[in-house]
């Protein structure tokens, strides 16, 4: 296997886990503390916009290759193995039937909340 290769069945398998968080949440048997790093996830997941933009050198992919993988991670840790395989085979349905990334808009607005709460605490800061 190429290296180009195993980076996309990678790439494929972050955005199946995102999708499998995004069941996972709903689920009966997931801990609510997974569930709400369930949602925290899928929706910086999902979100149109990036913490750290990627037109920023080297910084920008910081969130994609480091952060949305640790994330997801952890959330998986934190879910019975059950739960696990039976939201995996959701997502990949999913996957299969829909043909497209779904969006978060929840997660837009998260994000563009953070950065006006940073570029308030920034003024706030320089201001004072």
């Amino acid at each position: 296997m190429s290296v180009t290769e195993s980076v996309r069945n990678w790439a494929r398998r972050i955005k199946r886990d995102a999708l499998m968080l995004w069941f996972a949440r709903r689920h009966p048997d997931t801990p609510f503390l997974a569930k709400a790093l369930c949602v925290f996830t899928v929706a910086y997941a999902l979100s149109p916009i990036d913490l750290i933009p990627d037109f920023v050198p080297v910084l920008g992919y910081i969130d994609d290759v480091l952060l949305l993988p640790s994330l997801i991670w952890l959330a998986v840790r934190l879910i019975p193995p059950h739960v696990v395989q039976e939201c995996r085979t959701q997502a990949e349905a999913w996957m299969e039937r829909e043909k497209s990334r779904p969006t978060s808009l929840a997660g837009a607005v998260g994000i563009v909340m953070l950065w006006l709460g940073a570029l308030g605490a920034l003024a706030w800061f320089w201001y004072r």
